[in-house]
């Protein structure tokens, strides 16, 4: 007997053999739900027109065949620009995303960028490369004191806050900036509003972004903002790389503004081979992977299964956007 909250949940084009194994789990463990899997946009447009439920991709002609939709399972942390279009925007359905389920290894990668800044790793490798043993003086070195370092970290969502944890544990004083938290959490010293920024930079030791890309945030870490930074300090953006003018930061680095960066995220991606940054001494590069490990595609299943349990109870749901801002 089909429960009377039992509701359609279609997973939209395209398909992999996870977003298949998903549906089959669903099925399963979620008795209210019935599972449509559209393996193409014909049957996508077909069977979206009286599903209350969508997980993926819901472009402007599915949207307007969608008579009962109320909520849309993004299928990424931080879709990127063009999934939040103005029909999205202002339509009824609730729109869920996957964060949260990277901090713990995102975590672990800016430590490790920060680590590596500390110890003077950015200049060893590279003598390393060219067999060369060359030591530092022994009173300066390539050394920051971290118990005498300052981070501020731009965005203390889950990943900012773990990153602010680990910090902490070193005892790194950090400060940090969000658009949405307005009590510190743990691991944070102070806690600011965004607008607070500029006033913050020229405190900071190491400037490290987590923050996503929306229209607020795009292009807004620009060579005004490297230049309020400490000459010694170094910027660290994991986050979006729409959020930070490369070009910018080429001059900042060459004009010895900033003391390094490191990357994980880029305006242009996979970065161009040709590329200043791939020649500069004091930055460090990783292709885009800190959110690699393991356990992703269970935390993402189990985001949608928790999101499908409260949408059939009619319960608020996990991970709720403001879509106006994509996050």
């Amino acid at each position: 007997m089909v429960s009377s909250n039992s509701f359609k949940f279609v997973m939209l084009p395209p398909q992999t053999d996870t977003t298949r194994r998903w549906a089959g789990r669903l099925a399963e463990s979620v008795p209210e739900v019935r599972v449509v899997v559209a393996e193409d946009a014909d049957t996508a447009a077909r069977e979206i027109a009286d599903a209350e439920a969508a997980f993926g991709w819901l472009g402007k002609e599915l949207l307007a065949k969608a008579r009962n939709l109320r909520w849309l399972q993004a299928p990424m942390a931080a879709p990127p620009a063009g999934y939040f279009y103005p029909e999205l925007v202002g339509h009824r359905a609730v729109v869920t995303n996957f964060r949260e389920i990277y901090n713990d290894h995102i975590g672990a990668h800016i430590l490790a960028f920060v680590l590596a800044f500390a110890r003077g790793l950015h200049v060893f490798i590279p003598q390393q490369l060219r067999r060369e043993w060359k030591k530092s003086p022994l009173e300066t070195g390539d050394v920051v004191h971290l118990p005498e370092a300052t981070a501020l970290v731009v965005g203390v969502g889950g990943i900012g806050a773990e990153a602010a944890r680990l910090l902490a544990a070193f005892g790194v004083t950090v400060l940090a900036t969000d658009a949405r938290h307005t009590t510190a959490l743990g691991g944070v010293a102070e806690l600011h509003p965004p607008e607070a920024l500029d006033e913050l930079l020229p405190r900071a030791d190491f400037v490290i972004l987590t923050v996503p890309h929306t229209p607020a945030t795009e292009g807004f870490f620009n060579r005004a903002r490297f230049q309020r930074m400490k000459p010694a300090a170094f910027f660290i953006n994991i986050g979006r790389g729409m959020t930070t003018r490369l070009d910018d930061l080429v001059a900042a680095l060459q004009a010895g503004e900033i003391a390094g960066a490191a990357l994980d995220v880029y305006e242009l991606e996979p970065l161009p081979t040709e590329h200043p940054l791939w020649g500069l001494p004091n930055v460090l590069l990783t292709p885009h992977m800190a959110g690699h490990g393991p356990y992703l595609d269970d935390r993402r299943f189990e985001i949608m299964a928790d999101n499908c349990r409260a949408f059939a109870a009619g319960r608020p749901l996990r991970n709720q956007v403001d879509k106006a801002s994509w996050f």
